[in-house]
């Protein structure tokens, strides 16, 4: 909300957020499919962090914004209108992992693609990392995400996805170790060029 002052009157205006929310809740479908414009590159990103394939990404996103649009009744605007719908993206994307039943099961032997050095640069570099990531087996990665990227607390990660504070602080120390042995591994192969 933006306050003007007015005859000796404050009004409060509403942000450009809060109309469009407006407008989408009328049923504007130019209103809805500025929302979806708005937010959904950065969304794909988040959902792409947690699920393996891009494929699997694009559908949680779809589950996520038919969310989005149907609860966007509930949304305050209190607080920010892309944080509020990144939280329904991360529990779409958990609801999706539970849902395929993967949670926290280890993976016996994981795939180590090798690396072709032709291509390094800052892009690629960003873009390994994500591979790497995406390499772990999926309750560290997601207990990584979640930790590392999203900023969640160990008490509310336990709480997001029904684990003690200590798995979710186990999970996350071997993620990190696991991608330490990784990058140091590429160290190693890049230093050998």
């Amino acid at each position: 909300m933006t306050a003007i002052k007015t005859m000796g009157k404050l009004l409060r205006l509403p942000t450009n957020e809060q109309k469009l929310v407006r407008q989408c809740l009328k049923g504007d479908s130019r209103a809805q499919r500025e929302l979806y414009d708005r937010f959904c590159g950065q969304m794909l990103g988040v959902c792409r962090r947690y699920v393996k394939t891009i494929e699997d990404a694009e559908e949680v996103l779809s589950n996520a914004f038919i969310k989005v649009f149907s609860r966007l009744d509930q949304f305050k605007a209190e607080g920010n209108l892309g944080g509020w719908i990144r939280r329904i993206m991360i529990n779409e994307s958990l609801n999706y992992i539970r849902y395929q039943k993967n949670l926290f099961v280890e993976v016996e032997e994981e795939n180590h693609s090798s690396l072709s050095h032709e291509n390094l640069n800052d892009q690629w570099e960003a873009e390994h990392l994500m591979m790497m990531i995406n390499e772990l087996p999926l309750g560290y990665r997601t207990v990584f995400n979640l930790y590392a990227v999203e900023g969640y607390s160990h008490k509310e990660i336990g709480d997001m996805l029904d684990i003690s504070e200590n798995t979710s602080k186990s999970q996350l120390s071997k993620a990190r170790k696991a991608l330490r042995d990784k990058l140091d591994k590429n160290e190693l192969l890049y230093k050998e060029q």
